[in-house]
């Protein structure tokens, strides 16, 4: 469910720019429905995990997407410190995931 709430995010949040300021109606009814697809699942996740480690998970992994995104269809230009940060942020998502003991309990309650 956190892997589909960080994927409308990021689907939401890329449509922003193309809704213009919400006078376009597909890309503005993509904005709409992914955040609300995105914060649904967001609080179903949190049934079960730590609000810190799902924000953190959720928004370091939304924004990594997102800077792909902007780069692979806007045409955003990444140097080699917003590269750098990046993978720091995946670094740190990682980290999260695979050492938190936070999440392991969690995941096993």
């Amino acid at each position: 469910m956190l892997a589909v709430a960080i994927i409308s995010e990021v689907a939401a949040t890329s449509a922003l720019k193309v809704c213009d300021g919400f006078t376009r109606l597909w890309p503005s009814i993509i904005v709409v429905a992914g955040y609300g697809t995105s914060l649904t699942l967001l609080s179903l996740v949190l049934k079960t995990l730590p609000v810190g480690v799902v924000y953190a998970i959720w928004s370091g992994t939304g924004i990594a997407l997102i800077v792909v995104a902007a780069w692979l269809f806007l045409g955003q230009s990444l140097d080699l410190p917003a590269i750098v940060g990046l993978l720091l942020i995946v670094a740190g998502v990682v980290v999260l995931r695979v050492f938190s003991k936070a999440v392991a309990t969690s995941q096993g309650a």
